[in-house]
């Protein structure tokens, strides 16, 4: 785990960093084991008052590691953890494997500040969605940018900026993959800030939380979690959708086009 995210623990902060700083902290099997592993330790941890997740390097998290697409390229599907792995299966609850490596921040018992700067792709930026704020460089981008692959955000994302982000601009977002600005984002409600050093915001803002009430700050995100509605059928259906994506011939023609540097030849749509 410690090569992927490291923890480190004091006056009640968790400060929480992505590690893989030369692959721009992109998601590989390693670092979804890792992220998973880290929300299992900190929702265990009762010194633990708040978390700032951020990302070491030149960005928050680049998205799907490139090996992953590499992978799809010849029908693979790619799948995080294993190539077979049954994306409707429910391993935690409400959630699969994958989508709890980003649902497990939003069910910490304590709230989290994740300090995005240079990009949050794909499901990079599902990863920022997981923490309770989220505070951007004045530089930083965000993309839903799985329609890039032929794919739908499957990472716990859909339910979360459903709570967020307009209907038509989701969709728009959604429909293209276009890249958007930290100003953008503050715009459509993805970006609690944006400031010159989110990090060291992040922790000024930490610092203030753990020194309220731990009882009360606990009771307020329960609370402030019951207002959502039940995610289960939203965190089912990106399932479901991307299980039938993954490696059919039009998605595998996105792979390759991407990756080919041309543009895609799909067939209709069944």
């Amino acid at each position: 785990m410690e090569d992927r995210v490291s923890i480190s623990i004091s006056d009640g902060i968790a400060d929480v960093r992505l590690v893989r700083a030369d692959k721009m902290n992109a998601l590989d099997a390693a670092m979804f084991e890792a992220l998973v592993a880290a929300t299992d330790r900190l929702s265990r941890e009762k010194a633990v008052r708040v978390v700032v997740l951020s990302g070491e390097g030149r960005a928050f998290c680049a998205g799907l590691d490139m090996g992953r697409f590499a992978a799809m390229k010849d029908g693979g599907n790619g799948v995080p953890g294993g190539e077979k792995r049954d994306l409707t299966i429910r391993t935690h609850g409400k959630a699969n494997f994958p989508q709890q490596a980003v649902w497990g921040w939003r069910q910490l018992p304590v709230p989290v500040i994740a300090a995005v700067h240079g990009v949050a792709f794909g499901g990079g930026l599902q990863l920022a969605l997981g923490a309770d704020m989220r505070f951007l460089s004045t530089d930083a981008r965000m993309s839903i940018m799985e329609i890039k692959w032929g794919l739908v955000p499957d990472m716990a994302g859909t339910p979360i900026l459903a709570s967020l982000v307009r209907d038509d601009i989701l969709r728009e977002l959604t429909y293209t993959g276009r890249i958007f600005s930290a100003q953008e984002a503050q715009g459509y409600g993805l970006a609690t800030r944006v400031c010159d050093d989110p990090r060291a915001a992040a922790l000024e803002v930490a610092r203030e939380i753990a020194g309220k009430s731990p009882d009360a700050i606990r009771a307020a995100k329960r609370m402030l979690n019951n207002l959502s509605v039940d995610p289960a059928a939203a965190l089912l259906a990106e399932s479901v959708e991307q299980q039938k994506l993954l490696g059919s011939p039009n998605q595998t023609e996105s792979v390759r086009a991407n990756l080919e540097k041309r543009a895609p030849r799909f067939a209709d749509a069944g």
